[in-house]
């Protein structure tokens, strides 16, 4: 016998969006089912965010005991090499994984949130059906918020399957590669290129445009190009992957114009996601597009009245903490609160090596816009704890307006400048300018203190340079 649920809010998809719209709207008292045919968390807790972080972490403990192995480092020596366990690796990953999952079923039952395990079907914008283990479910909600994520782009030369990897099966690998080929010098590529390189892995990196992390400013960039050259990793700039070759790996045409072929144990395909708009009956739902994305307002209504769409189906960025915020918001839309999304900055992260943090607008997109700015710099070079955990590589940067001094943007390349981005977020949020900058005491010795000097910088007064 089928079960019919009516309830206020209906949520599809339990990732990071998902889940905290659900919470959400199950903390204002609103009857509300989110439905997810995978493991609660999606793709960012499963499959992203939090096992490559967990991945990365393995790694540059491993790399930092390597370095300790002979003449050593630091005055500290080890003797023997240590040994790696990478499948006790991957279970140490997934068991954090498996925590989180725990928790945000423990959070959802708080709020009262039903969940419902399964694929959603709509055959129209507020009716769907969801097959369960238990028999069939139809859902008919008075307000739907579509959450359904992205997945990683398929080239159609180079299909996954095989030896040929996306993100997901990247983290959970039976063995180190021996041979690693990524393509794509984006974010996802280099963050799980430079994982595998520390890991032992010999990386060769292929990317179709002209830099790496082409979305970012050669300055930011220059570090982690020098980490790459320095630790062995060959990267392939204005390349193009052709295919799998004959006899296996991968054919790439180089900048040059030549042909060659890059032997490979595994290649990684990191080229870009795209959102899931094609396995739960959207077209019924009759919602307006806007390419490949949803269509949404700054209420994250769609065309269809009571269909809210939230997160990477909405178009980019595609962050999960974007996704996060803006679940929350349309939770109290339908709650009857006056909300509308509007930040003033969404922070993005690298997290290769060193990692990369950017805020707002980077001085040329400042120009570009028709400011006229003042920009400082300071480096890590001159920064005590910078220096004394072996992070002198980079800088903070501050972009501000030159009539007002407000603030434009923060940009940041350095050892743990990830951690950071909040104290960067809070400054645009708040609508700093340069004196307030200036004005403020910053521990010491701490990284922060180049976010300090870099404004000092700006209203050329710097100390320490």
């Amino acid at each position: 016998m089928t079960e019919v649920l009516k309830p206020k809010v209906l949520v599809v998809g339990a990732g990071p969006g998902g889940y905290v719209a659900a919470i959400r709207a199950g903390q204002l008292g609103l009857d509300t089912v989110i439905v997810e045919g995978g493991a609660l968390g999606g793709a960012c807790l499963n499959r992203g965010c939090i096992p490559s972080k967990a991945m990365i972490h393995a790694a540059s403990d491993y790399a930092a005991m390597m370095d300790k192995v002979g003449e050593g480092a630091l005055g500290i020596r080890l003797r023997v090499a240590p040994e790696l366990d990478f499948g006790q690796t991957v279970a140490w990953k997934d068991s954090i994984v498996h925590k989180l999952n725990i928790g945000v079923a423990a959070l959802l039952k708080k709020a009262r949130v039903r969940t419902v395990c399964g694929w959603a079907q709509f055959s129209d914008a507020k009716t769907c059906t969801v097959e369960t283990s238990k028999g069939v479910v139809t859902i008919q909600a008075e307000n739907v918020i579509l959450a359904t994520g992205s997945r990683p782009v398929e080239l159609p030369f180079l299909p996954f399957g095989g030896d040929v990897i996306s993100s997901t099966e990247a983290l959970s690998l039976e063995a180190v590669p021996k041979k690693l080929v990524v393509v794509g010098a984006g974010y996802i590529g280099l963050e799980l290129g430079i994982a595998f390189r520390k890991l032992g892995a010999e990386v060769t990196v292929v990317e179709a445009q002209s830099s790496i992390l082409p979305l970012y400013d050669g300055e930011l960039t220059a570090p982690v190009a020098r980490w790459l050259a320095k630790h062995g990793v060959t990267v392939h700039l204005s390349a193009k992957a052709k295919g799998l070759g004959a006899k296996g790996g991968l054919d790439v045409l180089t900048a040059a114009g030549e042909e060659i072929n890059l032997p490979a144990d595994k290649i990684l395909v990191t080229v870009g996601r795209r959102p899931v708009t094609d396995s739960f009956g959207l077209a019924a739902m009759a919602v307006d597009m806007s390419g490949p994305f949803i269509a949404v307002d700054d209420q994250m209504k769609t065309s269809m009245r009571g269909v809210y769409a939230i997160g990477d189906v909405t178009g980019e960025p595609m962050l999960a903490h974007r996704a996060s915020a803006q679940g929350e918001m349309a939770a109290e839309i339908i709650a009857g609160h006056h909300r509308r999304f509007d930040p003033v900055a969404i922070p993005a992260v690298c997290f290769t090596e060193p990692e990369i943090v950017t805020i707002g607008l980077s001085p040329a997109e400042a120009e570009a816009r028709g400011y006229r700015t003042l920009v400082g710099q300071f480096p890590f070079a001159a920064n005590g704890r910078a220096l004394s955990m072996e992070g002198g590589e980079g800088f903070i940067r501050v972009v501000a307006a030159s009539h007002d001094h407000r603030m434009l943007g923060v940009q940041a390349v350095g050892r743990g400048v990830s951690e950071l981005s909040g104290q960067f977020v809070a400054a645009m949020e708040m609508g700093a300018v340069l004196e307030d900058m200036a004005g403020m005491i910053f521990a010491h010795p701490t990284l922060s203190e180049a976010f300090h000097e870099s404004g000092l910088k700006a209203l050329g007064k710097a100390i320490h340079i």
